[in-house]
């Protein structure tokens, strides 16, 4: 009898540490529950690159979230990267002249799409475009040429 509690408590606490790993492994991946009922509307941005932007990647307006990257694909015509968002319908005061920008939280950490609003009248809708827009910097590129102009100077 005592074997069989020691093989329940053993099951139990193995049991318990798989679902402790699927929570942590919900919260690192950046899916929530909420993102499945969100009621929102697509825009997207043309790239020249996108450097590490991934699908899920937060949309933020001064640092609050407004809503996730959706899919990047090539635009066949232009050979840029779009990035397809789905913004919050709450929001709705993103301007045309909106400028959408790849930034970087922390020196390695996540890409993300910031959004600084302008100051026209016009408000975007579902399935407009954001015109007016900065690549990502990519940190390698730096990297190359404050080598290339340091070795120059030498």
């Amino acid at each position: 009898m005592q074997s069989r509690s020691i093989e329940i408590s053993v099951g139990a606490f193995i049991l318990l540490g798989i679902v402790a790993l699927s929570f942590l492994v919900i919260q690192v991946s950046g899916l929530t529950f909420a993102d499945a009922r969100r009621d929102t509307y697509q825009l997207s941005a043309q790239f020249n690159t996108v450097a590490g932007l991934a699908p899920r990647a937060k949309v933020m307006v001064a640092g609050v979230t407004i809503g996730r990257v959706t899919e990047i694909h090539i635009d066949p015509v232009s050979v840029r990267a779009v990035v397809d968002m789905a913004i919050d319908k709450n929001v709705d005061y993103l301007t045309a002249d909106s400028i959408a920008s790849i930034k970087t939280a922390g020196v390695l950490g996540e890409q993300y799409v910031s959004i600084a609003v302008g100051a026209s009248e016009d408000i975007l809708k579902g399935g407009d475009r954001i015109r007016d827009t900065q690549s990502a910097m990519i940190l390698e590129d730096l990297i190359g040429k404050f080598v290339t102009n340091f070795g120059d100077k030498k």
